[in-house]
């Protein structure tokens, strides 16, 4: 494959990746205020959606994993997501909001199958497919994700301006946006070179014994207890924040402008570090770069708890745009040192992605009712203070940066010696 091609393939696979999360932002980053403003949901209804979507979401990424590790580099589960991204502004006007108002159950339900198909399965799908794509062309994967985090800025610095004068704009531009991906996906071409001549895909595909094995590593739980202890605190806290965020202005329309600019500025500073970090994390080590970003969201969260000013909010907030790139860099690459590569996808999307989620539907509720009874402030203390704890036991737990091959040929001369 020539270097025009090269080229090619890493500038429409960019594109891609840009286009995506300018089409999940457009709606997703505005979803809780969506659901309190629009829906006038309460605290506790909005934790059980999330907590619906968690579910979904759980049950839904191993199997995305699976069929990713089974049909290596094709792009037939993408297609699908990007069909379904399209599908957004038809879905929440004319299915989701309708059911939301009129039978809240089955509306909770049938939103949450969705977004966990084109959103919180989808996403994850993508991500996993970049990686694989950088490591087959010998790219940081930083490098090619960070263009997603400039698609959510860019639709973040639009997305908050719209919602007031409609919520449907914001859905009309993803699905607009979606179907632009999936031309975008459907030229893109992996080269013959990379795909028969390289140390990425597995010769033997994933089987349901890979999976079973898998359960029973010690690295596997070790990296779990890790997920579940900070990026659970990482990612709830998230869920309601725009909610806490705008309570620090005059207005609700003001605080929704205001957050859809720091929203802007939070991609920003995830672009820029997606950039930068791959260097400092093989540096350190993948080990070392989750355990930094576990000391970052158990600080951001204490302060956000702290703090009663909206200008120390407001630079507290975009530090989650260096914990994002911190925490998938380095996710992506403990993964790839750790884990056999016949179920690198495998274990993103159920290690790492599913037990994401589980957090939804465990803690989502919790700080729902947290919210509502203690308030925002104390229940971001105690989040922090958890994220610190089990950043600390991580510390001690998690696997060295030794690499499956290199363990693999160290047991093999002791073998033969």
């Amino acid at each position: 494959m020539n270097a025009d091609s090269i080229r090619s393939a890493r500038i429409k696979m960019s594109l891609f990746i840009f286009l995506y999360f300018f089409t999940w932002s457009s709606s997703f980053s505005l979803y809780a205020i969506w659901l309190g403003q629009t829906m006038g949901l309460d605290s506790m209804t909005i934790g059980g959606i999330f907590a619906a979507n968690g579910v979904c979401a759980v049950l839904l990424k191993p199997v995305y994993g699976y069929i990713m590790d089974r049909i290596g580099m094709s792009k037939r589960l993408l297609y699908f997501v990007c069909i379904t991204s399209a599908l957004m502004m038809p879905f929440f006007e004319w299915v989701y909001r309708p059911l939301l108002l009129s039978h809240l159950t089955i509306g909770i339900l049938v939103g949450a199958v969705y977004l966990a198909l084109g959103w919180y399965a989808g996403v994850s799908c993508s991500e996993s497919y970049t990686d694989r794509f950088s490591r087959l062309y010998g790219l940081e994967f930083g490098r090619i994700r960070m263009w997603g985090s400039l698609g959510w800025a860019t639709a973040a610095a639009l997305s908050g301006l719209l919602f007031n004068i409609t919520p449907v704009a914001n859905f009309s531009v993803s699905s607009v946006t979606a179907i632009v991906m999936l031309f975008i996906l459907l030229s893109l071409k992996i080269g013959d070179e990379q795909l028969h001549r390289n140390s990425v895909i597995a010769d033997d595909k994933i089987s349901m014994t890979d999976l079973l094995v898998l359960f029973k590593t010690k690295q596997f739980w070790t990296f779990a207890l890790f997920v579940a202890g900070v990026t659970w605190m990482m990612f709830v806290a998230e869920q309601q924040f725009p909610r806490y965020f705008v309570t620090f202005f005059a207005t609700k329309e003001q605080g929704n402008a205001w957050y859809g600019y720091l929203g802007t500025l939070q991609s920003g500073v995830e672009f820029l570090m997606m950039m930068c970090l791959p260097t400092l994390v093989n540096r350190i080590g993948c080990k070392n770069g989750l355990v930094l970003c576990g000391c970052i969201v158990g600080v951001r969260l204490i302060a956000s708890g702290l703090t009663d000013d909206p200008i120390i909010i407001s630079i507290i907030k975009p530090f989650y745009g260096v914990e994002m790139a911190i925490l998938l860099i380095s996710v992506f690459k403990y993964i790839s040192i750790n884990f056999d590569k016949k179920v690198n996808s495998t274990m993103f999307l159920l290690g790492y992605q599913a037990v994401v989620y589980l957090g939804s539907i465990f803690v989502a509720p919790v700080t729902g009712y947290a919210y509502g009874t203690i308030g925002f402030e104390k229940t971001y203390l105690i989040m922090g203070l958890c994220a610190l704890f089990f950043t600390a036991v991580s510390y001690f737990t998690l696997s060295s940066n030794r690499s499956v091959d290199e363990k693999n040929l160290r047991h093999a001369v002791a073998v033969k010696n």
